[in-house]
């Protein structure tokens, strides 16, 4: 007979598993043992099981395929916890394997005892304990189609021995089903298409929920002559080819997008969980959704549509009139234009002589020369800024962060996920020095593995957004800085291709010669740290605050290439 945990990962590599991410150790060796003699299947020894996680959350991203990473019993497992909550909260189909002392010892307080059936619950869909090893094949087959079809984290908690035990030969065929789309019934369809014929200005809102409907969001726009606003989320999907955007709103935004959903009679929310609700209108909203449980929890409803977007949007076109009036959609394209010309002025002058490297300007180069389909992973902090202002959407191009959990440390990780997952494709990890530092062991894991991440460190030698966020409340940056470290010393040291750029005429080199690298390679830039950045609206007391405590600072920068799309846009505008 087959051992439990021989069946176990038959049966992921069934399902179309490629891999688990983990470290091995006690509970968890029959799995790893069986991942040994498995063909079709490996196992990607990481530094840390949070890494672990993040990778898997990366990868189930970028592929839309279950993911699943592994720890063993106490410590090892609870390592997970973080990386699991950003894979829950992302919508990424992860299975973690949370292998556990022995049975014959729970509930007795023994060595590394913990109950991690009850710990993860929080921040998963399915959360279960193997009490006998034939349970095993059933409580799997649960948790992938859980963590497949609700688009979320599953955790199977098993005991080491029982791993190990002997059970009858098993039919190892999974049958995973994704959900299909939601479309709204007719009635639901009609009182939205007489809403928003009836509802004066329209302005669109759109997120990650948007991710395949692209086209049907223009039409929307061009039906309703709307302006398209869009969250950090939405940005990859509906920026680019996108003659009707205002920017993005948000604590990280830009532009007209705030003014135009503050001007709108009718704000249509698009697949967006936003969760800044002083950014949202609080009335005459319209949200269509996928997921029941989002729709009026950050703002109250005029109309709540369950439906996915694309589909619903589908459906809804043909029941709209066509709406001539441009004269709100043309005033938000030239107040977005306008805006964005005003603080472009940072950005353009003098900044490629800058010393220390103003990051706007090195965020900008890196767009220009990162790849047409390239895959971003983005550290929490000043790195979501330079992502969000900087980096332009192609249809091609994946954007990946810690977007709603907000974790630090999540770039090299999800880098290490999202390259195994695309072999071929450039994938660059944006960190920051605060961020590498927390999960700096894992450039062992390149290294060792020969992984191809590029990582581009900002070193500013300080935690920005933190710094930021102190000064707005007006008080002294204290615990913020740290002394200088030499990221490329320790990268070169693990034996990655490395450079260290302090002038910004060498910065140009630098990329190049680390995007054409066949293997692992770091840039650490050297950046400014008074080069701040702030929301699109503030208040007066958020800058009575920061005059409190700032001293010499930059506040906005440029935006890359969106003065230059916007303007684009500024020249579609109907002459009368």
């Amino acid at each position: 007979m087959p051992q439990a945990a021989e069946v176990m990962v038959r049966m992921l590599a069934e399902a179309g598993v490629l891999r688990i991410y983990g470290i091995v150790g006690d509970s968890l060796n029959p799995v790893v043992d069986a991942v040994r003699r498995t063909p079709g299947i490996d196992w990607v020894h990481v530094r840390h099981e949070e890494t672990a996680a993040f990778a898997a959350a990366a990868e189930a991203q970028t592929t839309g395929r279950l993911a699943v990473c592994a720890g063993s019993s106490g410590p090892g497992n609870l390592h997970l916890i973080n990386g699991l909550f950003d894979a829950h909260r992302s919508g990424a189909p992860v299975l973690a394997i949370a292998s556990h002392i022995p049975s014959s010892q729970i509930g007795t307080g023994y060595f590394q005892e913990t109950h991690p059936e009850r710990l993860f619950t929080e921040c998963s869909h399915f959360s279960e304990l193997v009490a006998r090893p034939e349970q095993l094949p059933r409580l799997l087959r649960v948790a992938m189609q859980t963590a497949v079809g609700r688009r979320g984290v599953s955790v199977l908690t098993v005991p080491g021995d029982l791993a190990d035990e002997k059970i009858p030969a098993q039919d190892v065929h999974v049958a995973t089903v994704a959900p299909s789309q939601v479309v709204p019934s007719p009635e639901r369809l009609a009182e939205l298409a007489q809403l928003l014929d009836d509802g004066g200005k329209v302005m669109l809102f759109a997120g990650a929920g948007c991710a395949d409907a692209h086209e049907e969001v223009m039409a929307l726009a061009a039906r309703l002559a709307a302006p398209v606003g869009h969250s950090l989320g939405g940005k990859e999907f509906i920026q680019y080819d996108n003659p009707y955007d205002v920017g993005m709103s948000g604590l990280l935004g830009y532009g007209a997008c705030y003014d135009a959903m503050r001007a709108a009679d009718h704000v249509v929310l698009l697949g967006t969980d936003f969760p800044y609700d002083q950014f949202l209108p609080q009335a005459r909203t319209v949200q269509i959704d996928s997921e029941p449980s989002h729709l009026g929890r950050r703002t109250p409803l005029e109309l709540a549509v369950h439906g996915d977007v694309k589909a619903t949007l589908s459906a809804l076109l043909p029941l709209l009139k066509q709406r001539n009036d441009r004269s709100y959609l043309d005033r938000m394209l030239r107040e977005h234009t306008r805006k964005l010309e005003k603080t472009v002025a940072a950005y353009t002058t003098r900044i490629n002589h800058h010393r220390p490297i103003h990051p706007e300007y090195a965020a900008s180069l890196l767009d220009d020369l990162a790849a047409e389909d390239v895959v971003f992973t983005v550290d929490t902090g000043m790195g979501n800024v330079w992502a969000a202002r900087y980096l332009t959407p192609t249809g091609k191009r994946r954007v990946i962060g810690s977007f709603r959990h907000g974790s630090m440390a999540n770039a090299l990780p999800q880098a290490i996920g999202a390259q195994l997952a695309h072999p071929g494709r450039q994938v660059v990890s944006i960190s920051g020095d605060g961020g590498l530092s927390m999960l700096m062991g894992d450039l062992l894991t390149l290294a060792t593995e020969d992984i191809p991440v590029k990582v581009v460190v900002f070193n500013n030698a300080t935690l920005g957004m933190v710094r930021l966020e102190m000064l707005v409340d007006g008080l002294p940056p204290h615990g913020t800085d740290h002394p200088a470290v030499d990221f490329s010393a320790v990268a070169a040291a693990c034996g990655i291709h490395s450079v260290r750029v302090e002038d910004p005429l060498d910065l140009n080199k630098a990329l190049t010669d680390a995007f054409a690298h066949s293997g692992p390679a770091l840039v650490e830039l050297v950046t400014d740290p008074d080069a701040l950045s702030i929301p699109p609206k503030i208040t007066a007391e958020m800058m009575r605050g920061f005059a409190l405590g700032a001293g010499r600072t930059v506040l906005d920068g440029g935006v890359g290439k969106m003065l230059q799309m916007a303007r684009s846009n500024l020249r579609n505008i109907p002459r009368p």
